[in-house]
C-alpha cells in the first residue's frame, strides 16, 4: 500500500506570515521598554554636539570642557554681580554716606567749606564738628584711612596715626575735641577749630607711612 504523507505547516513562512511576526515582535512590550525614551535621545543628541564643537585648536571632547567651563564662570559672575552689585572703580564713588552715626554725602571740600561758615558766625562748637568731620572724610576719599558707617572718630585717628605717625598726637586731640563737642555737649573753641584745620591742612600735604 502507498504510505500516507501527512500534511504539516509549511517549513517557511510566506511573506505575509513574516510581516505579521514582525508586527508582533515590535509591538511586543520587550522591545518597546528596550527603546530609548525622547529625554535619552535628547541628551544624546546633546553630547554629540558638544563631541562635534571646535575651540580654537581644540575639538571634540576638550572643547566641550572648555565651553561648559566658560558657562560656569559667566554663572558665577552674574551670581557675584546680582548679589554684591557692579564694582565701582571710581574711589570717590565708593565713600560711604553714613559718618559718625549720621546720614553725610557731602565730600570734604563742602564739609571744610560748612566748618569755615559756622567760625564766621561764631557757632565754633559746629565749626569743630564739621572741621574733624572733613578730616575723616578727605582720608577716605584719598584712600588713607579706611571708613565705615561704625567708625569713631578715635577709629580713624587711630588708623590715621598709624599712616602718619608724625601727627599721631594731634589726631588724639581732635578726635577728642569732636567727641566733646559732638557727644558730651561741651562748647567748642577758636583754639581746638584751628587746630583741626591746621591738621587738616597738614594731612593733605603728608605722605603716608607704610609699615
Amino acid at each position: 500500500m502507498p504510505t500516507l504523507l501527512v500534511a504539516g505547516p509549511p517549513l517557511t513562512p510566506d511573506a505575509d506570515d513574516a510581516r505579521r511576526a514582525v508586527l508582533r515582535e515590535l509591538t511586543g512590550s520587550e522591545y518597546l521598554a528596550a527603546q530609548p525614551s525622547w529625554l535619552d535621545r535628547a541628551a544624546q543628541a546633546f553630547w554629540d554636539w558638544l563631541g562635534s564643537l571646535r575651540f580654537g585648536g581644540t575639538e571634540g571632547a576638550p572643547a566641550a570642557a572648555l565651553i561648559v567651563l566658560l558657562v560656569l564662570v559667566v554663572v558665577v559672575v552674574v551670581v557675584v554681580l546680582l548679589v554684591y552689585g557692579v564694582p565701582r572703580l571710581d574711589r570717590r564713588s565708593t565713600r560711604v554716606a553714613a559718618l559718625f552715626g549720621d546720614d553725610d554725602e557731602r565730600d570734604s571740600a563742602a564739609m571744610r567749606a560748612a566748618a569755615r561758615a559756622a567760625e564766621a558766625r561764631g557757632d565754633l562748637t559746629l565749626a569743630v564738628a564739621e572741621a574733624f568731620r572733613a578730616v575723616a572724610r578727605s582720608l577716605s576719599e584719598r584712600g588713607q584711612v579706611a571708613v565705615s558707617p561704625g567708625t569713631t572718630a578715635h577709629d580713624v585717628a587711630r588708623r590715621a596715626g598709624e599712616a602718619f605717625p608724625d601727627l599721631r598726637d594731634e589726631l588724639d586731640r581732635a578726635a577728642a575735641d569732636f567727641d566733646g563737642v559732638r557727644y558730651l555737649d561741651r562748647p567748642g573753641t577758636l583754639e581746638a577749630y584751628r587746630a583741626v584745620v591746621g591738621l587738616d591742612e597738614r594731612l593733605q600735604a603728608s605722605r603716608r607711612v607704610d609699615a
